[in-house]
C-alpha cells in the first residue's frame, strides 16, 4: 500500500483496532475502580524500608543488648538514611511544594492523558474544517491507502502511549480510549462488529417501550459530541479546565475582610448585587480544609453564594487556603477554634445585634459542630443567650464507626494503606498534597476517575455543556494542601477514634473549666439551636447515616422516629432533615442547587418546608 489509491471498501473501526486486543486502558479485567497498581507497590516498599529504618535505629541505640550486632544496624541505618530514603523523602518535599504530584508513576500517567488528549486534537484536525467534520477528508483517511496508512500510524502511537499508563481499571485513559474509539467511528462511518467484544462507546440506551437508536442517530451525536470537544480543546478535562477558566473560579464579588488574615485562611465579604436590599441576617459559610471554597461559588446558576445574596443575606466566606511550610503545625485548635472566634467576633462587631446563620460543607461544618457546642458551652456559663441559633449543614459528617455511619471502607483504607510516621517524615514539613488526598477519596468512589471523564463527554453532545462544565471541574482537579498536624489529628481523633460522635473531642477555652476538656455535643439543645442537615443517598464520602447531626443533638423532634425517607423533616422550631438521591457535590446541578437554596431559606426563616 506505498501508493496513495482508492481501496476497494474503506478500513472498519474493528481492523484499525484488531491489532491492539489489549491495553491498561482497556480494563478487561473488570475492575470497578481505578487501580495504580505500580505506585500501591511501591507505597508498600517505603512503609517497609521506613519500618526497617526504625528497627536499625532501635539495635544502634542499645550497644549493650546487642553488642557487635549495634555496629552494623548504626551503618546500615546511615546507608539507610543518606543513600536510600532520604532520597525519596526529598522528592516528595519538592513535588509537594512545587504543586506536583510526589508519585512519580501518577505524574507519568497524567502526561500521558496529556499526550493522549493532544493525539486526539491532532487526528479530528485531520478529519475537519471550520471545526467541522468534513466528509472529503474523513473518506481520503478511511478509503485509501495514504489515509489509512496515517490512520494506522496513529493507533500504534495511542497503544504505545496506553502501554506507558501505570494504572488499571476505572481510569480517565479508559474514558479517553473510547473516544478515540467513537472517533473512529466517525471518521469510518461504520459501526463497530457486535461480534468484536467491544461496545460501542457513549451509546444511549433506550427507555423502556422506546427503540434504541439508530445508527446513523448515533453517528450525529458522536460528530457533536467531537465537534464541540475539539472546539474547546477539551480532550482533556485537567487542561481543559485550566485554559477555560485562566485558573480563576468564583462568580460573586467579594473583599477580603481587614484584619481577618490568619496564616493562609481569610474571612471574605461578600457584595449584596445592585437593587438587592439587606434582609437583616448575617450567613457565615464554613469551608473544609481542603478543595478550594468556591464549591460554594463555583459558577453563575451554580452558586450557593449568589442565591442566598439575591435573598439579602450579608454573607461572609471562611476561605482557609493553601497551606505553606510555616503552617504545617497548625492543628483543629487553630481551624475549629481559633479562627472561628475570631470571624464570629469581626462580624459581631460589623453587625452589632443582627442574627448570624451558618452554613457548612463537608469538613467544614464536621469541624464546626463541635466548636458550636464549645460555644454555646462558654456563654451560657457566664448566663449570656446564645448567639448562633441555626447551622445548615451540608454533606456533614459527624460519626465514623464500621457500623451504621457507612465509614467502613473509608477506615479499613485508612487501616491497611495509612502510616502516620511515615506521613510525618514525608509530608510533615511541606503538608499533605491534595494528589495524596485524592487516593484515598478514589479508593471509596469506585470509577470515579473514569466515570467524572466518561460523563463530562457524554454531556459534551449537548450545546453549552462543555462550558458549563469548566468551574467545576477545576475545582475537582486543582485541589490545596491540608496542613500536615491538621490531617493526622483529623485521621486519627475523628475519623478513627469518632471523638466527635463519642463525646471525646477536646478544644481549648478561654474559660479555664472548659479548656483542652472534652466538648458537650448534648448543651446544643440546651442552648436552642436547630440543625439542618442535607445528606445524600449516593454520597461515599458523606454517607447519610454519618450525616446526623440534626438526629441527634439540637432541637430533636422527640416524636420523630424514621430520618430514612426521601423527605423527613421537623418543624416549628426544631431540626429539619433532607435526605435526596443526590451525590456529594450536588451544587454543580443548578436544578438540585434550586431546590436547596429553598429548602434552607425556609428553614432560616422558619417556615414550613410545604
Amino acid at each position: 500500500m506505498s501508493n496513495n489509491q482508492n481501496l476497494e471498501n474503506p478500513i472498519t473501526p474493528d481492523e484499525l483496532l484488531a491489532p491492539y486486543p489489549y491495553s491498561p486502558a482497556d480494563n478487561i479485567e473488570g475492575y470497578q475502580t481505578h487501580l495504580p497498581w505500580k505506585s500501591k507497590i511501591v507505597g508498600g516498599w517505603i512503609r517497609n524500608v521506613l519500618q526497617w529504618k526504625n528497627i536499625l535505629r532501635t539495635v544502634a541505640k542499645s550497644p549493650h543488648l546487642f553488642g557487635a550486632l549495634s555496629g552494623a544496624a548504626y551503618f546500615q541505618k546511615l546507608l539507610l538514611e543518606n543513600g536510600l530514603t532520604n532520597p525519596i523523602y526529598l522528592h516528595a518535599k519538592i513535588a509537594t511544594q512545587a504543586g506536583f504530584t510526589p508519585d512519580n508513576y501518577a505524574e507519568h500517567d497524567e502526561g500521558v492523558e496529556n499526550a493522549y488528549g493532544n493525539m486526539l486534537y491532532d487526528l479530528s484536525t485531520l478529519c475537519m474544517t471550520a471545526s467541522k467534520f468534513d466528509k472529503e477528508k474523513c473518506r481520503f483517511l478511511s478509503a485509501t491507502t495514504e489515509g489509512v496508512n496515517i490512520l494506522k500510524r496513529y493507533m500504534k502511537d495511542f497503544e504505545l502511549l496506553e502501554w506507558q499508563y501505570n494504572s488499571l481499571g476505572l481510569t480517565r485513559l479508559k474514558a479517553m480510549k473510547e473516544l478515540l474509539i467513537s472517533l473512529l467511528i466517525v471518521i469510518t462511518e461504520q459501526p463497530l462488529d457486535p461480534s468484536c467484544k467491544i461496545e460501542t462507546p457513549f451509546q444511549i440506551k433506550p427507555k423502556q417501550g422506546k427503540d434504541a437508536p439508530t445508527f446513523e442517530q448515533y453517528l450525529a451525536t458522536a460528530k457533536k459530541r467531537l465537534e464541540n470537544l475539539y472546539k474547546h480543546k477539551g480532550f482533556n478535562i485537567k487542561l481543559f479546565a485550566e485554559s477555560a477558566t485562566g485558573g480563576k473560579i468564583g462568580y460573586s464579588d467579594y473583599e477580603v475582610v481587614d484584619g481577618s488574615k490568619m496564616h493562609t485562611v481569610t474571612l471574605r465579604h461578600y457584595f449584596l448585587p445592585k437593587g438587592v436590599k439587606p434582609n437583616g441576617k448575617v450567613l457565615y459559610m464554613v469551608s473544609p480544609l481542603i478543595n478550594k471554597a468556591e464549591i460554594f461559588d463555583l459558577a453563575k446558576g451554580k452558586s450557593v453564594v449568589e442565591g442566598m445574596l439575591e435573598a439579602g443575606y450579608t454573607i461572609y466566606l471562611q476561605a482557609p487556603g493553601d497551606p505553606g511550610v510555616e503552617d504545617s503545625e497548625l492543628g483543629l485548635d487553630f481551624y475549629g477554634k481559633s479562627v472561628h472566634d475570631r470571624y464570629i467576633e469581626i462580624i459581631k462587631e460589623r453587625h452589632p445585634k443582627q442574627e448570624i446563620y451558618v452554613m457548612g460543607y463537608c469538613m467544614g461544618g464536621t469541624l464546626f459542630m463541635p466548636y458550636l457546642a464549645r460555644r454555646a458551652e462558654e456563654l451560657l456559663s457566664r448566663g449570656e443567650p446564645m448567639d448562633i441559633k441555626k447551622v445548615a449543614l451540608m454533606a456533614t459528617p459527624v460519626k465514623f464507626d464500621d457500623e451504621s455511619s457507612g465509614h467502613a471502607p473509608m477506615r479499613q483504607v485508612i487501616r491497611e494503606d495509612y502510616d502516620e510516621i511515615l506521613m510525618g517524615e514525608m509530608y510533615g514539613e511541606v503538608n499533605v498534597p491534595p494528589q495524596i488526598v485524592s487516593v484515598g477519596m478514589n479508593e471509596i468512589q469506585n470509577g470515579v476517575q473514569y466515570n467524572v471523564a466518561a460523563g463530562f463527554y457524554t454531556r459534551a453532545s449537548f450545546d453549552g455543556a462543555i462550558e458549563d462544565s469548566a468551574p467545576f471541574l477545576y475545582w475537582l482537579t486543582h485541589g490545596t494542601k491540608f496542613g500536615s498536624k491538621a490531617h493526622k489529628e483529623w485521621i486519627r481523633n475523628i475519623f478513627m477514634e469518632n471523638q466527635i460522635y463519642n463525646q471525646t473531642y477536646c478544644l481549648p477555652s478561654k474559660e479555664p473549666k472548659f479548656d483542652k476538656k472534652p466538648v458537650n455535643m448534648e448543651i446544643l439543645k440546651d442552648a436552642g439551636v436547630e440543625i439542618f442537615d442535607y445528606r445524600g443517598e449516593r454520597d461515599p464520602i458523606s454517607p447519610v447515616g454519618s450525616c446526623i447531626s440534626s438526629e441527634i443533638w439540637g432541637m430533636v423532634n422527640p416524636n420523630s422516629s424514621s430520618y430514612r425517607q426521601n423527605i423527613a423533616k421537623t418543624r416549628g422550631g426544631l431540626n429539619r432533615t433532607i435526605e435526596k438521591n443526590v451525590g456529594h457535590i450536588f451544587v454543580v446541578s443548578k436544578v438540585l442547587l434550586a431546590e436547596y437554596l429553598d429548602i434552607v431559606k425556609k428553614f432560616y426563616d422558619s417556615s414550613d418546608l410545604d
